[in-house]
């Protein structure tokens, strides 16, 4: 529980910070809230079918390429309490080779999820099952003709604890800890919609689609197969309400092709957001 606090208070101390040096414009944010129909997380059916908000704020400390990303992901229904979740982020981002064909937009980060109603130090009655991760980002927006855009991201994860349900005392066979890879192959394009809404003349439907190959991570300690897990496809698309507020509707859907990441065949889920820019 120590960790956690003082995570959180740095976290905090960050956020007032920023607030306060945003008034002479050395700081850019966006406070952020998604409604979910259904939370999946690579792959994973998170709360069961069950529908979900999202909060967060991000936070680009000073134009430095760093910053911190504070998001929870809440259920809308009862009993899923102990996997509720908050994320910690920091990262630092930044691009490579200017204006070259093969120019390359990275982003490197460490997140601790946190699950506050578990203990920091579970039993098998109560389970703890916080995780750490480390990822490297990489996007490039000018390789692909047409628009295309690809992005390639390896994860590693890992529990923050051994002595955890999501580490050594995993009760799962075959398993024994949360601790592995994952690698995500994303392709974005975006579609110019001009012409067809006349009073937004610049409207963008955000095409996304992604492979996932799960090396073994599975969030609870659970025991998942190194193979190709799911694929996602989905699009997207911002209205401006004005005031710096932006509403985004979305739909996705995933193909499942592991029974030890999701039972279900295949999810369809809708998502609307509406985020502040400061």
């Amino acid at each position: 529980m120590k960790k956690e606090t003082i995570l959180l208070t740095v976290v905090t101390l960050l956020s007032v910070t920023g607030f306060l040096q945003a008034q002479e414009g050395e700081l850019h944010g966006v406070v952020d809230l998604t409604y979910q129909s259904k939370y999946i997380w690579r792959g994973f059916d998170v709360f069961g079918d069950k529908s979900a908000i999202q909060p967060s704020v991000d936070l680009d400390l000073f134009g430095t390429g760093f910053g911190v990303n504070v998001m929870a992901h809440r259920a809308n229904s009862s009993g899923f309490e102990n996997v509720e979740r908050w994320d910690y982020n920091l990262y630092y981002q930044n691009r490579l080779f200017g204006d070259e064909a093969y120019a390359t937009n990275y982003r490197l980060g460490w997140v601790y999820y946190d699950y506050p109603d578990q203990p920091a130090r579970g039993s098998m009655m109560a389970p703890n099952a916080s995780l750490q991760e480390l990822h490297a980002i990489l996007s490039w927006p000018k390789l692909c003709p047409a628009g295309f855009v690809p992005t390639y991201i390896l994860v590693k994860l890992w529990p923050s604890e051994s002595n955890t349900f999501s580490g050594a005392r995993s009760p799962f066979p075959g398993s024994g800890t949360a601790s592995g890879f994952a690698h995500i192959f994303m392709l974005d394009y975006g579609l110019s919609l001009e012409g067809l809404l006349p009073d937004a003349p610049n409207q963008v439907l955000r095409l996304h689609s992604e492979l996932v190959f799960n090396d073994g991570v599975g969030p609870v300690g659970n025991n998942v197969d190194h193979d190709w897990s799911n694929i996602v496809f989905g699009a997207a698309t911002d209205f401006d309400l004005g005031s710096n507020f932006t509403l985004t509707p979305g739909v996705y859907h995933q193909i499942t092709m592991d029974a030890s990441v999701n039972d279900d065949k295949d999810e369809t889920w809708a998502t609307v957001g509406v985020k502040y820019e400061f």
